[in-house]
């Protein structure tokens, strides 16, 4: 065997040690765009569960928005972890920081609206307000979880999915005036008291959507 044919396997090896070394002083950067659309695709899938309970009330509903939570807390952890031990981010690091955290918020009030409907007691029945604000909400976590898919794209884009979910919660906001103006002229104290809490909570839920959509074209104006 010639000398250069001897030599040839330690040169081969050389770029892999190379590339081991640079690993390790600049680690790779995790695919923060795909983590975005993923975890907002998870809320996306728990507004519309919220949506389904709210029309139906349905036992297989009340299970699927449990294991919801449950992935979403996952989702959540993972991706704060993840950022960080990032070395670094192609979105600033406060901005991902937000979205990860009032992603999963919505997906929480989804949860805690649910089990306040159902009650230690006496379960509480989905009124038209409710169904109706849920919709609202599907609307405006779709809308943003459509922003969040184009930036790693087309970021000029998802300006008009922040306007759509703009659109949709102006509309949460009004169906909960109006809803709270007609529940005050029941009298029944007892059912008063719940609804308020569910609206409320349903409010608080658009309310987390609204920091996510304001994170989406802040992500925007940086982007472009």
């Amino acid at each position: 065997m010639s000398d250069l044919s001897m030599a040839a396997p330690s040169r081969m090896a050389a770029p892999s040690f190379t590339r081991r070394i640079l690993h390790r002083v600049f680690p790779k950067v995790p695919d923060f765009f795909a983590l975005l659309v993923e975890q907002s695709a998870h809320v996306n899938m728990a507004a519309s569960l919220l949506v389904e309970y709210m029309g139906s009330d349905s036992a297989q509903a009340t299970s699927k928005i449990v294991e919801a939570e449950g992935e979403g807390d996952r989702q959540k952890v993972r991706n704060l972890t993840l950022l960080n031990e990032a070395f670094s981010t192609p979105i600033d690091r406060e901005d991902l920081h937000r979205a990860f955290i009032n992603l999963d918020e919505i997906i929480n009030s989804c949860h805690a609206i649910m089990v306040d409907m159902e009650g230690e007691v006496q379960p509480l029945k989905p009124d038209k307000a409710c169904l109706e604000m849920a919709v609202y909400l599907k609307a405006g976590v779709e809308a943003v979880a459509a922003g969040f898919a184009r930036l790693g794209s087309n970021p000029q884009a998802a300006r008009a999915d922040a306007e759509k979910a703009d659109v949709a919660l102006k509309s949460l906001t009004r169906t909960l005036r109006r809803a709270l103006s007609e529940l005050f002229q029941d009298n029944d104290f007892h059912n008063i008291f719940r609804r308020k809490e569910i609206y409320t909570q349903l409010n608080r839920a658009g309310e987390r959507l609204n920091i996510c959509n304001s994170t989406l074209l802040d992500i925007v104006v940086k982007l472009c």
